[in-house]
């Protein structure tokens, strides 16, 4: 059974910073490319970064320079190092397991606010 379960989800200020896991199980996980995306409300989930098996990592354009993704295959988990957050980036998070199949965690809510 694939579980992906994400932790570090929280309430921080504007211009703090967070840091999410995402541990994943019953996958060969170092083949798949790993994901966050994001997801606020009324809006459309979208891509927030993504790191290949390769260890190639994509970037949303709203992120680029402040949000981190990294991968430990050895434990199976995949990190988003986020710093200088702003209030627009307040979302439930979603991690993401990609290679023929597809596989989503529960998500963590992430609210940025003073």
């Amino acid at each position: 059974q694939v579980q992906l379960v994400e932790f570090g989800g929280g309430l921080v200020q504007p211009g703090g910073s967070l840091r999410l896991s995402c541990a994943a199980s019953g996958i060969r996980f170092s083949f798949y490319t790993m994901g966050w995306y994001r997801q606020a409300p009324g809006k459309q989930r979208e891509l927030v970064a993504a790191i290949t098996n390769s260890g190639n990592t994509n970037y949303a354009d709203s992120v680029k320079g402040r949000f981190t993704i990294s991968r430990d295959n050895a434990k199976n988990t995949v990190y988003l190092q986020m710093n200088s957050l702003k209030p627009e980036d307040t979302a439930v998070y979603y991690c993401n397991a990609q290679r023929v199949n597809v596989y989503w965690g529960q998500g963590t809510q992430v609210t940025v606010s003073s």
